[in-house]
């Protein structure tokens, strides 16, 4: 694609600790490669009341704290903090934007706007850029979740937004899709000749996607209980996981190609009516227990209050197309589960007839495993023979044929997902970010699962701590004779 890169950045949210710890960082990194262009600007800000020397010295010790230690140059951090100013603004007050705009001064030679704020806050935001004339043509806009908390909300924000800016100038933000392993799906799938024959209901047993976590509430509460793990975690990371799995080959590696077909996976996704919710879903929330050999205390403990917030959902979910017909897909994601893990398990259908049933020989079905977190990895279990006379029968047993792309790529660097993103906003390919009717086929399959739960009076199912969540997500594959692939 042609790249079309703008002149500077403004970076809203730029005190937080998403900045801190990514968003900075990453930009020192594109930065010190010398991947930004000449003369660029990054223009930071925040309601926090400080000056450009204020904001610079917060960036060194951003940078001194999150780099590693060997991408610590002082000379580039240097000449990156050169680039940096910072105006405090307050998204939610008119009277800040004309001295923003003021620092910000010309934008003829293009603005990237990086937009992370609190639901409530979009239509403020968006009405103060219009207001001081910083959502012209030459302008694009990167937008961080949450965008809504269901489908209304989001369109609302969504409609916000399009009054001010046209869909190609809109970049939604999934952190998710800047990561190289999710990035890998693509090329497995569809630089590999010999996937696409068995990458359907023929060949394909059931899928998994986990993306589990150890960490709990942290500094999240008041994020955590408007929205809990289905809207956090489900509706945007694990179904646009699913979409790149489920998707039909794309023509071209472009951002109309691709998104067009991971849209037309959640148009097919089958919406789970309230009388299949209990059967179909299950949700949970973790009392104490231990992870990592520590003693964590329970949701309620960390909130100080009784909630009935998910903090872990299971379904089983289904894409009604010709491919995916009667494959289910098993998600799964959790809070102060037994390890950080983020996965994706698809089986193969076993063999028709194994040859080796009457010597003892026996067959498991083949994995495919693609490891996100926290290695990235792509393993295939395939059936080997032991080694033996075999004078007492076959012996046959799973081995790991693996790929570590840390070991594979040890001489080049990886990249963190801000880094690719932060980059295809500034230089405008919109390839890796979500388009609006993604996002509201997303909502509008999650909020069904929520109507089901209100119907049903549904209440989280306790776990312990440490543990891969309540007994009830095991039975929602071993229902159907399947384990989900926890190693």
């Amino acid at each position: 694609m042609t790249r079309d890169p703008v002149a500077q950045l403004l970076l809203f949210g730029a005190t937080g600790d998403l900045a801190r710890r990514m968003l900075l960082p990453s930009l020192f990194n594109l930065h010190a490669d010398g991947l930004l262009p000449e003369a660029f600007v990054i223009t930071g800000a925040a309601r926090q009341d400080i000056d450009d020397a204020g904001y610079a010295t917060m960036a060194r010790e951003a940078l001194g704290e999150f780099l590693p230690d060997d991408r610590k140059d002082d000379a580039k951090i240097d000449s990156f903090v050169a680039r940096l100013r910072y105006q405090a603004c307050d998204l939610s007050d008119p009277k800040s934007f004309p001295s923003l705009a003021e620092k910000v001064g010309d934008v003829s030679g293009g603005l990237a706007i990086y937009l992370s704020t609190a639901p409530s806050l979009f239509e403020s935001a968006i009405e103060g850029l219009q207001s001081v004339n910083l959502t012209g043509d030459t302008v694009r806009v990167g937008l961080e979740k949450p965008l809504g908390y269901d489908l209304p909300s989001s369109q609302e924000i969504n409609d916000t937004v399009a009054r001010a800016f046209p869909e190609t100038r809109i970049f939604r933000i999934d952190h998710y899709l800047g990561k190289e392993t999710v990035q890998n799906i693509l090329a497995l799938r569809f630089g590999n000749s010999f996937f696409e024959p068995v990458w359907n209901a023929r060949g394909i047993d059931n899928v998994q996607i986990t993306i589990a976590e150890t960490v709990g509430l942290e500094d999240r509460a008041g994020y955590y209980e408007g929205a809990g793990a289905l809207r956090d975690m489900v509706t945007n990371h694990i179904l646009q996981l699913l979409a790149l799995i489920a998707m039909e080959p794309p023509a071209r590696f472009d951002k109309d190609d691709v998104r067009d077909e991971k849209a037309k996976v959640f148009r097919s996704l089958r919406p789970i009516a309230p009388e299949e919710s209990q059967a179909q879903t299950v949700t949970g929330q973790y009392f104490g227990g231990a992870v990592g050999g520590k003693i964590v205390r329970g949701y309620d403990e960390e909130l100080g209050y009784d909630s009935d917030v998910e903090t872990f959902v299971a379904i089983k979910a289904h894409v009604d197309n010709w491919r995916w017909q009667g494959v289910p897909f098993y998600l799964r994601t959790g809070k102060r589960m037994a390890k950080r893990q983020s996965e994706i398990a698809i089986q193969f259908k076993p063999v028709p007839h194994s040859m080796f049933a009457g010597r003892g020989g026996l067959l498991q079905p083949n994995t495919l495993v693609i490891r996100l977190q926290p290695d990235e990895t792509i393993e295939l279990l395939v059936m080997a023979k032991e080694p033996g006379l075999d004078r007492d029968g076959v012996r046959l047993r799973e081995v790991p044929l693996k790929l570590s792309l840390d070991s594979e790529f040890s001489g080049q660097r990886r990249r963190i997902a801000y880094e690719r993103l932060l980059l295809d906003l500034i230089e405008g390919d919109q390839t890796l970010f979500v388009r609006r009717d993604e996002v509201e086929a997303q909502w509008r399959w999650t909020d069904a699962i929520r109507a089901g739960w209100a119907a049903n009076g549904t209440k989280p199912k306790h776990y312990p701590a440490g543990t891969w969540g309540p007994s009830a997500a095991i039975a929602l594959t071993e229902r159907d004779g399947v384990t989900w692939q926890d190693d």
